[in-house]
């Protein structure tokens, strides 16, 4: 029993010294990181929402050209670079 609260009492100290190291060091307040993160979140949104329609745009445009018969070239995209 011992053990189990030696061990409860010390998670406990963790998190409260984790939580106040947490608030002291944050680089913004959390109206401002709420707002950062929701800009970066409607960018990326917006982003895919082009490429989903140039995408769509493309295979329209190769599905014309195989119901009329004309030869299909499909052109592979390149791959963005991994970080």
């Amino acid at each position: 029993m011992r053990k189990v609260f030696s061990f409860l009492a010390g998670a406990f100290a963790g998190a409260v010294v984790g939580a106040t190291a947490a608030i002291l060091l944050a680089p913004y307040s959390g109206v401002e990181l709420r707002d950062q993160v929701r800009t970066r979140v409607e960018g990326l949104i917006e982003e895919g929402k082009r490429a989903a329609a140039a995408r769509r745009a493309e295979m329209e445009a190769q599905l014309d050209a195989f119901k009329r018969g004309t030869p299909v070239t499909i052109e592979a995209t390149p791959e963005p670079p991994q970080a």
